[in-house]
């Protein structure tokens, strides 16, 4: 264990924590976790608000094609998980991740009200693209974009903070804490796709932003009762000035090679793009010059047993971009199925497509308390899976949810509409998948990860996301030339099958890598 390690385990488990921080008032957690719970779950309803009606919006008010309606999705989406990344390093280094937090919400909630501003139909059945018509909806998804750079890695960090190093509640904790994330998930298509798809498009995108400053009210009132010390900048936080002045003392980082570690991912795909969009190339050199530089940063500055942690971490990271580029075809090619292929009239009611977005959360609250009381059961005895087991298994998981799919395109390849159950079987499995994966990968970021690098990699591992996001908007926009729906569902069902096996082969590896923590 290195020295950084070592500082941080004794701040962790200093005697003179607050007593807030001890207590187990909430189902054997302390209460801040309900705080941080209950702001990120109108951070999520802000944000799957809009994403529920985004390719509905584009596609059927302002008359885009699927596939430019896929891949402004896949670039949105992608973007909102690739400032995490520049917002988790600004935490680190200078404001905290408790002003990040505030900062972040605040731009977020003018994006949505900016995006609320918006043409409610394209004139004259013409599709409407231009900056000067648009300016408001683009400028509202710029907004949203670089809030939830400052807000999303700062969050879950401070849920990682909240507990001492070595307690076997963290990943109850985080699956807790996912349960309010899911809860944000599945009230927000059911108010904004409502409002949007029945009202009009400028009343779901404004409800998103009310969200937004709902949760950040709450946050406000409750950040010191419940969270003391928590999220404040290192050099301000007594609790880690020893871990400060032994940073200060280690060897600087080497940025001339972050530099050039980022000028070589970015330039080997520029060289590879071929005749691209220029945002589509801005992107994917962002996301490889920011993901070669967050390694060599994080890999230089450390040593040892930290240097294989963070080589395991990014190990992980790779196969995280596998899972999300098929789960998040939710947003896209399932939300487009849902409109187009799928009886929506149920008990003499015709329900809005978008409400089909609220299964997946809505099933994440039903298993999200199976789980967490599975994974402390089995920890208890000893016999809890290791993360990247149980990634394994989200990843199978999620193949099996997509060959629902593959079924049912076979029924809509014949010019049929499907019943609900084959989307609701998918979500069923996709988010059984979902609950092996996602929480718990958050948890081994910050169990994995070096103190002095904490928020850096959790933008890493939302850099993954950033990358599946992109890539999922891709591989929608392929409904245009792959016409068949049961083999545009096969290839998410070929890659998470794929990705699962390879991780399982990797993971003894995993193990060596990390034995210096319980991973």
């Amino acid at each position: 264990m290195t020295t950084s390690d070592a500082l941080a385990d004794v701040a962790a488990t200093t005697t003179d924590r607050p007593p807030s921080l001890e207590d187990r008032a909430m189902f054997g957690h302390p209460r801040g976790l309900g705080l941080l719970f209950v702001v990120e779950m109108w951070e999520r309803f802000s944000y799957y608000g809009m994403r529920a009606l985004l390719v509905l919006y584009l596609v059927n008010a302002l008359n885009w094609s699927d596939g430019d309606a896929a891949r402004l999705y896949g670039a949105y989406t992608g973007l909102v998980y690739l400032t995490p990344l520049i917002g988790g390093y600004l935490a680190d280094r200078l404001i905290g991740t408790r002003r990040s937090l505030m900062i972040g919400g605040i731009i977020i909630a003018l994006g949505h009200f900016t995006l609320a501003l918006g043409p409610d139909s394209a004139e004259g059945g013409v599709a409407l693209k231009g900056l000067g018509t648009l300016f408001p909806f683009y400028a509202g998804l710029a907004l949203v974009v670089i809030g939830t750079g400052f807000f999303k890695p700062n969050v879950s960090t401070m849920v990682g903070q909240i507990y001492r190093q070595g307690d076997g509640r963290r990943d109850a904790g985080f699956t807790i804490f996912y349960m309010g994330i899911n809860l944000g998930a599945f009230l927000a298509p059911l108010v904004c796709g409502y409002l949007g798809q029945r009202v009009g498009w400028h009343y779901g995108f404004g409800a998103a932003g009310v969200g937004m400053v709902l949760g950040l009210v709450i946050y406000a009132w409750g950040r010191d009762r419940y969270l003391p010390g928590i999220g404040l900048h290192a050099k301000h936080d007594p609790a880690n000035a020893a871990a400060v002045a032994a940073e200060s003392m280690e060897e600087p980082w080497n940025t001339w090679a972050v530099f050039i570690g980022a000028t070589i991912g970015a330039g080997l795909v520029f060289l590879g793009a071929g005749d691209i969009h220029p945002l589509d190339l801005t992107i994917r050199m962002a996301i490889a010059g920011m993901g070669v530089a967050a390694a060599v940063l994080a890999i230089s500055g450390t040593r040892g047993e930290e240097r294989n942690r963070v080589i395991a971490l990014f190990i992980v990271v790779f196969f995280v971009i596998f899972f999300w580029m098929a789960f998040e075809q939710a947003g896209s090619s399932m939300n487009l199925f849902a409109d187009r292929y799928t009886r929506t009239n149920i008990g003499g009611f015709e329900i809005p497509s978008s409400w089909f977005q609220s299964m997946n959360p809505m099933f994440i609250l039903i298993f999200a308390p199976v789980f967490a009381i599975l994974w402390t059961a089995l920890e208890r005895r000893g016999k809890e899976p290791s993360t990247a087991i149980k990634m394994v298994l989200g990843l199978v998981l999620l193949g099996i949810g997509f060959l629902f799919l593959v079924f049912a395109g076979r029924y809509v390849d014949q010019g049929m509409k499907v019943s609900a159950i084959w989307l609701t079987l998918a979500y069923l499995f996709h988010t059984l998948g979902e609950i092996c994966l996602s929480p718990v990968g958050l948890s081994y970021v910050t169990k994995v990860a070096p103190y002095k690098f904490a928020s850096l990699l959790m933008g890493a591992w939302f850099l993954a996301n950033a990358a599946a996001n992109y890539l999922g908007g891709w591989l929608a926009a392929q409904t245009e030339t792959i016409t068949s729906q049961s083999a545009f569902f096969s290839i998410p069902v070929a890659t998470s099958f794929g990705a699962a096996f390879l991780l399982l082969l990797l993971v003894p590896l995993l193990k060596r890598l990390t034995r210096s923590v319980q991973a």
